[in-house]
């Protein structure tokens, strides 16, 4: 009977330390099986941003490759534009010669005195009147233009600078690099042409970020007022992700 219950004891005992055991286990086995799905996202969005920078730079590759095309291109546009001016002379020398040899060769001696005097007097009356005529359009042509360069400078002046952080992609880099170039208000960013544009992405050396991100849209509509309809096509500006 004795030994029945030391044994029926040491059984209990052990279950006690195994079950304790295996707690214990249980817990670090969790503990890793943690790890290991933390380590699987932190990989999963590792790759992410691989695929994301990778598009980035072959984007950049094509715009470098549109560049240099330009590039090209232009250069061989000035080197054509260089040679027609070049060529032009010699034209210009060879008709010239024919005429100065056949000019001498006309007999008009005694028409040519009374042609001059008839000339003279018709001549004589409209030549107060140039410069006369002269003085005012001169004077008035820089006026105009003074005008004309004075009112969008003006308007430039009283414009107020908006908080451009506002639209998606904006962060304060970019914000210092626009206004660097000149660029603070949304009505300047609603009215951006595609010439505009790429010197834009060119300053910013980040192609086709401005239509990815649609600056130009979020801008008209914040400089039309539409805070509704704003929020509404892109509620995550103002938020964390805005950059």
């Amino acid at each position: 009977m004795g030994t029945f219950f030391y044994m029926l004891l040491a059984f209990l005992v052990g279950v006690l330390v195994g079950w304790f055991i295996w707690g214990r286990l249980r817990g670090e086995l969790d503990s890793l099986r943690g790890d290991l799905d933390r380590t699987r996202s932190e990989r999963d969005r590792l790759r992410a941003d691989s695929d994301r920078l990778t598009g980035e730079l072959n984007a950049c590759g094509k715009t470098r490759a549109d560049l240099e095309r330009q590039l090209r291109d232009a250069q061989a546009a000035a080197g054509s534009a260089s040679a027609k001016p070049a060529s032009q002379p010699p034209a210009a020398l060879v008709s010239a010669g024919p005429t100065a040899k056949s000019a001498p060769a006309k007999p008009a001696p005694a028409k040519a005195p009374a042609a001059k005097a008839a000339a003279k007097p018709a001549a004589a009356k409209p030549a107060p009147a140039k410069p006369a005529a002269s003085k005012p359009a001169t004077k008035a042509a820089p006026k105009a233009a003074a005008k004309t360069s004075a009112a969008p400078a003006a308007k430039a002046a009283a414009a107020k600078p908006d908080n451009l952080r506002r639209l998606i992609g904006i962060g304060p880099v970019n914000e210092k690099l626009l206004k660097g170039q000149g660029v603070t208000t949304f009505a300047q960013i609603a009215a951006w042409t595609a010439a505009d544009i790429e010197r834009i992405e060119h300053a910013l050396q980040f192609g086709g970020r401005v239509e990815r991100e649609r600056w130009v849209e979020q801008a008209k509509l914040l400089a039309a007022g539409n805070e509704a309809e704003f929020a509404k096509q892109f509620p995550s500006a103002g938020t964390s992700s805005n950059t």
